[in-house]
């Protein structure tokens, strides 16, 4: 294939003298473009291809002379090229010295930097004859179309029987179920068939990937942007990608008027927009045999029905009349011109009606206006008609399995409704004109809904449910099939074509297969948010007032269906609503409210339910509220929360679950009645609620509620995500890449830094910027943006440099690098005050770092000791050993308790399944009775010690009691000690001497008692009773020292003293060697912290043991 064709400035002869007038600038134009289409023309005669024709590349094969990219001007417009920025208006200024054959693509930032990717190949070329920017992407699995591109198009796709999920550059994964067979891609003068996948790529309208290119064993030369593709009888078509050297791209006016002084000439693109096809009544299959349904006006009164509409009036009701608004002069033109119309039709007449309301205009979103009546003060009188309208979800509940939808409305639905004659002169209303009253039901009437549903539930009631719904003046038609769809629509058509009930043509839809319907998007996937709503949501601005948050919650309240735990995140906001409570707008009511905007933005698309099998719910509970997730067959059909009652807050843990569980069963009631289901739930005693012997009132009621249902409660654990396990056990395909395109993330960013610096630099902004000099060693680049010392300057606003730091640390492409890391790879290309310091904080913040990563620190705080006890057995410690060899009399623990000032200790033998009565028993005769009691006790969290007796018998004795903190057995490192020294020596004594381990127990004491300890530089004994106890070794001892009446105890209290001093020194001691390995940090009550699980008791988190446990 023959390389594209450059003209350049030189191979020009000298440009003409510019036109001063219209009719010269027409004729050089006119002259300029046919002598492009002539040479262009031209080149295309000389014939290259072929066997004869065919020349020799370096590596010996032929290659076809096509030209890959050649097409004439008129085939360039009539093909509707896509990618211009800014199409609609002028596209750009296209030099006369570029390439005047190529195709006029303007090259936006996004394309240029795949195109500078040596990787790959890009090139604009023919897809089913529309003109395509198209990347030729080694790094993708299979081929991509851009889902706009698709519409645009026109054609059709097919469902996958597997979706594919794919993984796309930024790491995020989006599920295609569709799949468009039999595209043609043109290349040259050959045609290609090839399927593509339609997901949103943004930058190219289509990605040919390895599938297409494997298939035809296609070879990319990526460092000569060409593509070779083997061909029949030994050709070789080669495919010229884009290449860096000469982009066509738009240019502002300043640039363009530099051109046109240098002499160049220049010609004006103007591309417009082809306005989308109305659709025509004659063209739609079915819809056009019912011409009468859709006319282009009301004609006349309606026909009697068997419902018109009454206005009953409360008791003892009077006429009201209130006196006409004033009105612009524009509004009262209008007026006149309404009022006319509607006397012509014969939907109002003349009044003499002692009743009056005043006319008031709104405008229409297509700017005309709408005349209203003010009915308030008569909806304040009439009574109330109860006719229920029916409930949003279990209209969509109806749609399941549904892929056809034809969505009918009717035109001016309320005046296709008499209303009683005795109620015509209610409807009364006073204008600058005159006084008229309806004959038919106008708008603005408490009761016009109510009953308009009765009638729409009447005439619609043969297939309501079945194929059809109704929301007052909305119908949609449902079908699985076609045929099913055709046969359904064309039984409405005919339904409202016998009702004498007319709709709107412009405003129905038909044979789609996504329909948009009140407020929420429904297809085939299930049901999603009406994106038109989204984008209100992402725009709207913190509330400044608790009716704003009102109304904010009333909008995203309406989607909770969606949000998972919705009650929960609302909460701080819904706090400010209630009454004489003050509005304050804090961090935790704008997290909330970014949170919730976030949720709504990326709000799921939940299944519809199909039949009634194999529900699922997962109910949780917490002091904030009760969350709940209805699954089916692992799709998401629901969420539900609501936040606790004032008195709920009382309930214990487990009438909380229990609640939740309730609240599920109670709120999914219409999908859980009747049929078998599963309830998860993480509270373990709840699964064995049927068998429990003891409840109170309220669990027997709620028990009583649960027998209801045929529903089985089943345990899974707190941490254990049974909905994301759920989720991963799908059965889905490879998950396919799709890798260049990375560059939408670069570029939005770039546009998005350039828009923050702009509004930075503005006013009281740029103060909080701390620039400081910085400022004068800027320079912007081509497209605006700022840049220090070649790295571009991210300012604080717009809260862009979070953007950031996230991306560097929490992405895919980087798991959590250390601060250090980090600060080196960003410092590369981005530039702020106090970078440095701010990844230090950020990365010192993250929570999953400090779970996970291993401690290079010293370990926060420094050694904190309790304080000397004043005498001997005040204070003591107390600690189990577990897990013994049961002995003969049945002993398989030891109770350790320690005096903390002598140090002496008692170890006494005990049965893991002793009661705590029966260990306070013990304590009682080993302890009280020799020691007293003491006035506190350091323990750890054992079941035991916190359980309710060992705490009611404490504090009857008035002991403190003093737990340890969870994991964290340093606490009481002397029990800890004490009990690592007695283990020891009972290994000793049971390899020594042989038997039962309590058999040498009270051995055991005496020596540990009797032995010298280092902290008080005596044996414990010898500090308990001034002296060491005798033993063996003081045979020896010329006989006994009698110390009798004072002596002995001045010699006992300097003992107790001297082992205060002693002890304050160990403690001192202790504290010089810790300190010095830990880091000085002040926490305060009721500060989070982390806490270390790993290497104590076992712990086993995630329901699992693993290397990758945190």
């Amino acid at each position: 294939m023959a390389p594209r064709r450059a003209v350049n400035a030189r191979d020009q002869p000298p440009p003409p003298p510019l036109p001063r007038t219209a009719e010269e600038l027409n004729a050089l134009l006119e002259e300029r473009i046919s002598a492009a289409i002539a040479q262009y023309e031209a080149n295309r005669t000389e014939k290259i291809g072929g066997p004869s024709n065919a020349r020799r590349n370096g590596n010996g094969d032929s290659s076809r002379g096509d030209a890959a990219q050649g097409r004439t001007f008129k085939q360039f417009l009539d093909c509707k090229p896509l990618n211009f920025d800014g199409t609609g208006g002028a596209v750009a200024f296209v030099l006369w010295t570029e390439k005047t054959e190529t195709h006029a693509e303007s090259s936006g930032d996004k394309k240029r930097n795949a195109r500078e990717d040596p990787n790959v190949v890009t090139g604009t070329f023919l897809i089913n004859n529309h003109f395509a920017s198209i990347l030729f992407d080694t790094g993708a699995d299979y081929s991509f179309m851009f889902v706009e591109f698709k519409r645009i198009l026109g054609i059709e796709s097919s469902r996958l029987e597997v979706p594919y999920s794919i993984e796309l550059a930024n790491g995020k994964l989006v599920e295609s179920g569709e799949v468009v067979r039999n595209c043609t891609l043109e290349l040259g003068e050959r045609r290609f068939s090839i399927d593509l996948l339609p997901i949103q790529l943004g930058s190219f309208n289509v990605v040919v990937g390895m599938g297409w290119l494997s298939k035809n064993k296609a070879e990319v030369i990526c460092h000569e942007k060409i593509i070779r593709i083997p061909l029949a009888n030994d050709e070789t078509l080669i495919v010229h990608g884009e290449k860096q050297d000469a982009p066509l791209r738009i240019i502002s006016c300043m640039k363009a008027q530099k051109c046109l002084r240098k002499g160049c000439v220049a010609f004006l693109a103007h591309m417009i927009d082809k306005k989308a096809v109305e659709p025509k009544l004659e063209d739609i299959p079915v819809v056009k045999e019912f011409p009468d349904v859709f006319p282009e006006d009301l004609p006349g009164l309606p026909p009697q029905r068997q419902v018109e509409f009454r206005i009953d009036l409360v008791p003892g009701a009077a006429p009201v009349a209130k006196a006409p608004y004033r009105l612009a002069p524009s509004e009262m033109q209008e007026l006149s011109t309404q009022l006319q119309e509607l006397l012509d039709k014969g939907f109002i007449r003349p009044s003499f009606s002692p009743w009056g309301a005043p006319v008031l205009f709104v405008k229409k979103k297509d700017g005309t206006m709408r005349m209203c009546i003010d009915y308030r003060e008569l909806n304040k009188l009439t009574i109330k008609n109860r006719y229920p309208l029916p409930r949003i979800d279990d209209l969509f509940d109806q749609l399941q399995g549904s892929s056809y939808y034809s969505k009918i409305d009717l035109r001016s639905g309320y005046h296709q409704l008499r209303i009683q004659e005795e109620s015509v002169p209610k409807t009364a209303f006073r204008t600058r004109y005159g006084h008229y009253e309806f004959l038919v039901m106008p708008f603005g009437l408490t009761n016009a809904p109510a009953v308009f549903m009765d009638l729409m539930n009447r005439v619609c009631k043969p297939y309501l449910d079945k194929f059809v719904i109704v929301f007052i003046d909305d119908i949609l038609i449902y079908s699985r099939t076609k045929e099913e769809h055709e046969q359904h629509l064309r039984t409405i058509l005919e339904l409202l074509k016998k009702e004498k009930l007319y709709a709107k043509f412009s405003k129905c839809e038909f044979w789609i297969r996504e329909v948009q319907f009140l407020g929420h998007v429904v297809n085939e996937k299930g049901i999603h948010v009406d994106p038109s709503k989204i984008e209100a949501i992402k725009n709207w601005e913190a509330p400044k007032t608790p009716t704003e948050v009102r109304q904010f919650l009333g909008l995203a309240g309406y989607y909770r269906r969606f949000i998972e735990n919705f009650s929960k995140i609302a909460q701080p906001l819904t706090a400010l609503t209630q009454k004489d409570k003050k509005y304050d707008w804090g961090v935790k009511q704008e997290e909330a409210f970014q949170l919730l905007k976030s949720k709504l933005c990326d709000a799921p698309i939940l299944s519809l339910p199909e039949g009634t099998e194999d529900f699922v719910v997962y109910c949780d509970a917490s002091r904030q509220g009760l969350g709940c997730v209805l699954m089916q067959r692992q799709k998401f059909i629901a969420y539900a929360s609501r936040q606790l009652k004032v008195h709920e807050r009382n309930y214990t843990t487990h009438d909380l679950e229990l609640g939740a569980v309730v609240f599920a069963l109670k709120i999914w009631r219409h999908y859980l009645y009747g049929t078998r289901c599963t309830i998860f739930t993480d509270h373990k005693s709840l699964q064995h609620i049927f068998d429990q012997k003891e409840l109170n009132m309220r669990q027997r009621r709620w028990v009583e509620l649960l027998n209801d249902y045929d529903c089985e409660i089943k345990y899974h654990p707190g941490k254990a995500n049974i909905v994301a396990d759920a989720l991963s056990r799908k059965e889905r395909g490879k998950t396919l890449r799709v890798r260049a395109l990375e560059m939408t993330i670069r570029t939005n960013l770039t546009a998005r830094i350039r828009d923050a610096q702009q509004e930075a630099l503005k006013g009281e902004n740029r103060k909080a910027e701390y620039l400081r000099g910085a400022l004068k060693y800027m320079a912007p680049n081509e497209e605006g943006a700022l840049y220090f010392k070649k790295r571009i300057w991210v300012p604080l606003y717009g809260g862009i440099r979070e953007v950031i730091l996230n991306e560097a640390h929490k992405s895919r492409y980087s798991i959590h690098p250390g601060s250090d890391k980090m600060y080196q790879d960003l410092k590369e290309y981005y530039w702020w005050p106090r970078l440095k310091s701010d990844v230090a904080v950020y990365v010192g913040k993250c929570l999953t770092c400090a779970k996970v990563k291993a401690e290079y620190q010293k370990p926060s705080g420094l050694l904190q000791q309790p304080e000397i006890p004043v005498w001997k057995w005040e204070q003591i410690s107390m600690d189990f050993i577990t897990k013994l060899p049961r002995t003969p009399r049945g002993h398989d623990m030891i109770w350790v308790i320690i005096d903390r000032l002598t140090k002496s200790a008692h170890f006494l033998p005990i049965r893991e399944k002793d009661s705590t009565g029966k260990l306070a028993e013990i304590y009682l005769r080993e302890i009280v009775a020799r020691h007293g009691v003491p006035i506190s006790i350091i323990s750890d969290r054992d079941g035991r010690f916190v359980s309710r007796i060992w705490q009611s018998f404490q504090e009857a004795f008035g002991s403190q009691l003093d737990l340890s903190t969870a994991f964290h057995p340093q606490t009481d490192g002397q029990s800890e000690r004490t009990i690592q020294t007695l283990e020891d020596m009972l290994r000793a004594c049971v390899m020594d001497l042989g038997g039962s381990w309590d058999t040498h127990l009270p051995l055991v004491e005496f020596s540990y008692n009797n032995s010298y300890h280092t902290s008080i530089k005596a044996a414990p004994f010898e500090a308990l009773y001034v002296r060491k106890c005798r033993s063996p070794l003081c045979w020896a001892d010329a006989g006994d020292k009698r110390m009798v009446g004072p002596e002995l105890v001045q010699e006992k209290t300097d003992k107790i003293a001297q082992i205060r001093e002693r002890t304050k020194a160990a403690r001192d001691r202790q504290k010089s060697y810790a300190d010095p390995k830990r880091k000085s940090v002040e926490f305060e009550v009721g500060d989070k912290v982390l806490l270390k699980v790993s290497p104590w008791k076992g712990v086993v988190r995630f329901g699992k043991r693993g290397k990758l446990n945190p």
